[in-house]
């Protein structure tokens, strides 16, 4: 992490952050996602920013948020300085930066995909910008066979000769079996992660990748805290809104992370066209899927073939009406700069919180 944390950053990490440096931080005390959605909107509302809570004038805007969160409560954690001091310490020696909603730097498809449901705060290791190019979501089962294994190996292989970022969530399995197809055909990838981040940017097999531009690893998590099941369900969303389409490769029916974020997709967000797996066997998980929306998967077997599976959907399917999220057709207007989006550019604007 070469450059220092904004102002803005600190504070948010104060709120919000365990600030894990040896030793499990105060977690029950801190801000919640929703809890820190409410003080961000509350500081714009004052026409304020984060930083402004570590100011001269940090009194009067404590005072005028305790109706939202206890005065009594920010205090302590805004106090957490020195804590925050030996976290960062340990993030700059393995080369973890930091980046918040209030940063320039923060994703952009994560702000205006998922507005004020993005991360208050991303972790990463590795090329940052890969993170807005875009690309092949890949997801599935931890638990499968060598055939799907080498199956998916092949799609990441596909990706990387179509100069496409394979995006994915770190997990063994399918996950992983993306990621290294991707990687080892030279291609860029960018890994979700629902914890042990530090682990993972520590790993042999990850350095050469993430010093070469090749790979990023984030997660919204710190990055010494373990797997969480939850964690894993909530990191879901992010998978999808870096990419311009998603294929499960296989999913457990009606249960596990893999279901969940599809359904989600699917049924809620509907950011990118969603494709399942063509399969003649007994895949209940999949052809739930495909019932819900999901879209045959046309296993193409070149680069072109695969940009055109990947682009269909958008030429083919009318947007739904009335939805209050973009769906995934006006979503890659609006990154297009093809389309004016009045919301995503209010909550992009000024103090980003």
């Amino acid at each position: 992490m070469s450059e220092r944390l904004s102002e803005n950053t600190k504070v948010i990490l104060l709120l919000t952050a365990p600030l894990i440096a040896g030793r499990v931080g105060q977690a029950d005390d801190l801000l919640s996602p929703s809890e820190y959605k409410k003080i961000a909107r509350q500081l714009r509302e004052l026409d304020a920013q984060p930083a402004d809570l570590l100011t001269s004038d940090a009194g009067r805007l404590l005072a005028a948020c305790d109706h939202v969160i206890e005065k009594a409560r920010l205090e302590r954690l805004l106090a957490r300085g020195f804590l925050l001091s030996q976290a960062v310490e340990r993030w700059q020696t393995r080369a973890i930066w930091v980046v918040s909603r209030a940063d320039a730097t923060y994703p952009q498809r994560l702000k205006s995909r998922l507005r004020d449901d993005s991360p208050a705060v991303l972790y990463g290791c590795g090329d940052r910008a890969i993170l807005d190019r875009g690309g092949l979501a890949v997801v599935g089962s931890r638990n499968v066979d060598d055939a799907l294994i080498e199956y998916t190996q092949a799609v990441g292989r596909l990706a990387a000769s179509a100069g496409l970022t394979l995006v994915s969530g770190g997990a063994r399995g399918i996950d992983q079996a993306a990621m290294r197809g991707a990687l080892e055909a030279g291609g860029r990838v960018s890994g979700v992660l629902a914890g042990r981040l530090e682990k993972a940017a520590m790993q042999r097999e990850h350095r050469d990748m993430l010093l070469d531009d090749q790979l990023v690893l984030i997660s919204p998590y710190d990055p010494s805290a373990g797997f969480n099941v939850g964690h894993a369900m909530q990191r879901n969303k992010l998978i999808y809104a870096l990419a311009d389409a998603a294929l499960v490769v296989s999913a457990d029916l009606d249960k596990g992370g893999t279901w969940a974020g599809a359904c989600e997709q699917l049924e809620k967000l509907r950011l990118v066209p969603v494709f399942v797996r063509a399969t003649s066997g007994n895949a209940a998980g999949l052809a739930a899927l495909a019932r819900k929306g999901a879209l045959p998967w046309s296993d193409p077997v070149d680069a072109d073939g695969l940009i055109a599976a990947m682009t269909a959907p958008a030429r083919d399917h009318p947007s739904p009406p009335d939805q209050s999220q973009p769906s995934y057709r006006q979503a890659s207007l609006f990154e297009s700069g093809d389309l004016h989006d009045p919301g995503a550019t209010t909550k992009c604007a000024g103090s980003g919180t």
